[in-house]
């Protein structure tokens, strides 16, 4: 495949000689690469280069990470954001998780396992589907648009809670468990089981879709088991 094929990559690292290889290593696998030593220069390159994917630093000379994936979600709601940092603490990847980031990756990192996670970020924010448009009686869900509305109105979604109420949407009736919902949107991940990102994601999308998220009409909890999608 050649890079024409592929999405491109923006990298923002303080780290000159990681964005060297990085640059290079991406490149080597089809991927267009642009590169920013600081948040003032990614955000540059952000509107230049329109990326498909963000590869972040959590520590960066002009800005905390977490706080910039956050308000990438904010403008970018679609956008896979690939964290990277030193930091090997469970509390870290959480909270970069939580911010809205797709996947967490320590340094040092072996070249095989970001590439495998870049590709897993990219086939999640593009799920296959055979149907175009679904309706839930006021819920609609444009998949070739990723485009979802709650009473004719668009409510943006971040690529992980949109993942989200497509996998439990698609088992439509059926009780999913936490686990399932772990191994299908965080299968590259390190995600524990007495983690919160699950119940942060889910807490998030049903403030967006639930007409009284304490009362949800789609998204049921299921005590003890999981999560069941009821239309």
């Amino acid at each position: 495949m050649n890079s024409s094929d592929r999405p491109s990559i923006l990298v923002v690292d303080d780290d000159k000689d990681i964005l060297k290889v990085l640059k290079a290593n991406l490149e080597l696998h089809g991927f267009p690469v642009a590169t920013a030593s600081s948040w003032g220069e990614g955000e540059k390159e952000l509107f230049t280069h329109r990326p498909g994917l963000v590869i972040l630093d959590l520590t960066l000379p002009d800005g905390d990470g977490v706080d910039i994936c956050r308000r990438l979600r904010e403008h970018y709601s679609t956008l896979p954001v690939i964290m990277l940092t030193a930091r090997d603490n469970v509390s870290d990847r959480v909270i970069g998780l939580e911010s809205g980031a797709d996947d967490y990756v320590v340094k040092p990192f072996d070249t095989m396992e970001l590439i495998a996670r870049i590709n897993a970020c990219l086939r999640r924010s593009t799920p296959p589907t055979k149907e175009e448009r679904r309706v839930f009686g006021s819920l609609s869900v444009d998949y070739r648009k990723r485009i979802v509305k709650v009473r004719s109105r668009e409510v943006i979604l971040t690529p992980k809670e949109y993942e989200l109420l497509c996998f439990l949407a698609g088992s439509k009736g059926c009780v999913i468990s936490r686990e399932d919902i772990r191994n299908h949107l965080w299968k590259e991940s390190k995600i524990y089981s007495w983690s919160r990102v699950i119940d942060v994601h889910i807490q998030h999308l049903r403030q967006k879709i639930e007409k009284n998220p304490s009362e949800p009409e789609y998204i049921i909890t299921v005590p003890g088991v999981g999560y069941r999608f009821k239309e």
